[in-house]
C-alpha cells in the first residue's frame, strides 16, 4: 500500500502508467494555451500541471482524479494578476502567485475543518450560470489574441470597448491560423478521438502549418519557453492591497473547491469508487500552495483529464504523478519545441474550452423550466461576467435559497393544525377524536408535522393568537423531527400567551432534538409539573379533567 494510502491498493501498472501517459499528451497543449491565456507565461501553465497534477495525486481523496490548470481557474488568474501588475508592476507577478498560496491555505483550512461536503450544496440555477459566465469571460478575453492582437488592458470591458478596433485592425493570418484550429477541434473524426486527443493534433498539425506557408516572424509565436528548474515566489504583501488579496484568495480557493468537487462526483461514477471530499480539499490546497510558491498557475480537478485517465485504464493516484512526470521530462528536456508555436493556436484551444464550459444544455432548456431558476441563471452569468464572481455567486445562492425556504414554508404551512372539533381531517384516532369531542370546543388541539423550519413561524403565530379562546392547549409535536431557533421562539411564545390567558398545556414531544430544543429555550420552567406526557391521549385525558373541574 503506497504512503500508507488506501487510494493506491488498486495499483496497475500498465493501467495507470498508460493513463499518466495519454492525460499528459492531453494536458500539454491546454496548460500552454491557459499558460499564456493569463499573461504569466506558458511555462506558468506547464509547471502548473505538474506540480497541481503531481501533489494533488499524492495528498488528495480521489483516486482517479487529474488536476491542473482549469478554464475557471484561468479566468480568475487572469483578473488577479492583471490587478496587481496593474498597481504594483514590480511586485504584481510575486502577489499574484501569493493569491494562488492563500487559495492553497483557504482550501486546506477547509477540508480540516471538514466542509467539503458542503460546498457543492449549491442550486444547479448558480452552478449552471455561473459556469456559463466563466465560459463567457474566457471566450471574450481569447478575442484579441485569435484576432491576432495584443489583449487590450481592462479585461472583459476593455476588450469589449476595444473590439471595432481589434476587428479594423485584425492580422488575417493569425484569424486564418485560429480558424483552422477551431476546424481541427469541432471536426476531428470520433473515430481520430480514440487514438489521439484533438487539442494535440491541432497544436502540431495547424503549427506545421503555420511554418510551411509563414515567416517565422511574420505571425507571433510563443518562443522558446525557459527550461530548468522554476524559481521560487517569496509571499508578497502590499497594506493598500491586502485586502484585495485576500478577497482573490477566497474567490479562487471556492471556484477551485467547487471545480474540484463537482469533477471528483463524475469521477466517483465512472469509477464505482467514492472520493473522501475533505482530503480532497486538502490535497488540492497543498498542491497550489506548492504551485503558488514555485510560479505556477492554480489548479482544480479537470473534467476532460479526469474522464480520459479513467477510459485510459488508470486505477490509483500513481496515474496522476506519472502524467506530472512526463510533462516535467517536457519542460525540463523539450522546452525549445514549444518556440514555433503560433500565439493564435493556443488562443484557439483556449476558445474552444470556453464555448464548451457553456452550459448548453440548461441554456437550450432554460426557457422550458420555471421562471425563478431561469433568472437566477441568467442574473448569475451576467453578474459573473460584468460584476464580480464572488458576488454573482453569493446573490444567486442568497435569491435561490430565500425562494426555495419560501417554497418549503408554504408546503409546511399546511402541516400546521389548530383543531378544536373533530372533522375527517384530524390526525386522531377514535378514542382521541371522541375526548376532543367531549370538550365542547374548550380544548384547542395544535398538531405540527415534518421539520419546522423558520419560514413557518408566521402562520404558528396567526394560530397561537386565538389561543386566549380557550382553556386548554395541547401541543401535539410526535410528527416533528427537528425545531429550528426560530420556529423554537415563536412556540415558546405562544406557550407563554397560554399560561398568562389561564390556557392549561400540555406537550407530547417524544422525538429527541425537539425535545432538546425546547429544553435549551427553558419551556419547561414555564409549565407546571406533568404539561409534558407520554402519549397524545394522555395530554387530552389531562386537558379534559382540567376544563371539567
Amino acid at each position: 500500500m503506497f504512503f500508507g494510502d488506501s487510494r493506491f491498493k488498486d495499483f496497475h501498472f500498465v493501467g495507470d502508467l498508460f493513463g499518466g501517459l495519454t492525460t499528459a499528451i492531453v494536458s500539454l497543449p491546454l496548460a500552454l494555451a491557459f499558460g499564456v491565456a493569463s499573461g504569466a507565461g506558458a511555462e506558468t501553465g506547464l509547471w502548473g500541471a505538474i506540480l497541481v497534477g503531481f501533489f494533488a495525486s499524492i495528498f488528495g481523496g480521489s483516486t482517479s482524479l487529474i488536476s491542473e490548470p482549469t478554464g475557471p481557474m484561468t479566468v480568475v488568474m487572469t483578473a488577479v494578476l492583471t490587478t496587481m501588475m496593474a498597481s504594483h508592476p514590480e511586485q504584481g507577478l510575486a502577489m499574484a502567485f501569493t493569491v494562488v498560496m492563500l487559495a492553497g491555505l483557504f482550501q486546506i483550512t477547509l477540508g480540516k475543518l471538514k466542509l467539503g461536503k458542503y460546498i457543492t450544496l449549491m442550486p444547479y440555477s448558480v452552478i449552471s450560470g455561473f459556469m456559463s459566465g466563466i465560459g463567457i469571460i474566457l471566450i471574450i478575453l481569447q478575442i484579441a489574441p485569435f484576432l491576432g492582437q495584443t489583449s487590450p488592458a481592462g479585461g472583459v470591458p476593455g476588450t469589449l470597448s476595444a473590439l471595432p478596433d481589434l476587428v479594423m485592425n485584425m492580422d488575417f493570418g493569425e484569424l486564418f491560423l485560429g480558424l483552422m484550429t477551431l476546424a481541427v477541434l469541432y471536426y476531428m473524426p470520433k473515430a481520430w478521438k480514440q487514438y489521439i486527443p484533438p487539442q494535440l493534433l491541432a497544436l502540431v498539425s495547424i503549427t506545421l502549418l503555420s511554418i510551411i506557408i509563414f515567416d517565422q516572424d511574420s505571425i507571433r509565436r510563443i518562443g522558446e519557453i525557459p527550461s530548468g528548474l522554476p524559481s521560487l515566489h517569496w509571499p508578497t504583501f502590499t497594506f493598500d492591497m491586502m485586502g484585495n488579496m485576500f478577497i482573490n484568495a477566497l474567490v479562487l480557493g471556492t471556484l477551485g473547491c467547487i471545480d474540484t468537487l463537482l469533477t471528483a462526483v463524475i469521477a466517483d461514477s465512472l469509477t464505482r469508487k467514492e472520493h473522501d471530499s475533505n482530503k480532497e480539499l486538502v490535497g488540492q490546497g497543498i498542491a497550489n500552495l506548492i504551485s503558488g510558491f514555485l510560479g505556477g498557475l492554480p489548479g482544480a480537478g479537470a473534467t476532460m483529464g479526469t474522464v480520459v485517465n479513467v477510459q485510459s485504464g488508470a486505477r490509483s493516484p500513481v496515474s496522476g504523478m506519472v502524467r506530472a512526470f512526463i510533462l516535467f521530462l517536457v519542460v525540463m528536456w523539450a522546452a525549445n519545441l514549444t518556440a514555433p508555436i503560433p500565439m493564435a493556436v493556443l488562443a484557439g484551444i483556449a476558445l474552444y474550452v470556453g464555448i464548451n464550459i457553456l452550459d448548453w444544455s440548461f441554456l437550450q432548456r432554460a426557457h422550458k423550466v420555471a421562471w425563478s431558476p431561469t433568472i437566477i441563471m441568467y442574473g448569475v452569468m451576467l453578474l459573473t461576467v460584468f460584476v464580480d464572481l464572488m458576488v454573482a455567486v453569493g446573490i444567486g445562492i442568497f435569491i435561490a435559497n430565500i425562494l426555495t425556504i419560501e417554497k418549503l414554508s408554504r408546503l409546511q404551512s399546511g402541516n400546521i393544525k389548530a383543531i378544536s372539533d373533530a372533522d375527517d381531517d384530524t390526525p386522531l384516532t377514535e378514542d382521541e377524536t371522541a375526548l376532543l369531542d367531549q370538550a365542547d370546543g374548550k380544548i384547542l388541539f395544535f398538531y405540527l408535522s415534518g421539520p419546522m423550519i423558520f419560514g413557518v413561524s408566521k402562520t404558528i403565530a396567526k394560530h397561537h393568537n386565538t389561543v386566549k379562546e380557550y382553556q386548554a392547549m395541547v401541543l401535539d409535536l410526535s410528527a416533528v423531527p427537528m425545531i429550528d431557533l426560530t420556529v423554537g421562539l415563536a412556540l415558546e411564545n405562544a406557550i407563554k400567551d397560554a399560561v398568562e390567558s389561564d390556557c392549561q398545556v400540555y406537550i407530547f414531544c417524544p422525538n429527541g432534538q425537539a425535545i432538546d430544543r425546547l429544553e435549551k429555550l427553558g419551556v419547561p420552567s414555564l409549565l407546571p409539573k406533568g404539561a409534558f406526557v407520554d402519549s397524545r391521549k394522555e395530554a387530552l385525558e389531562k386537558a379534559l379533567e382540567n376544563i371539567n373541574n
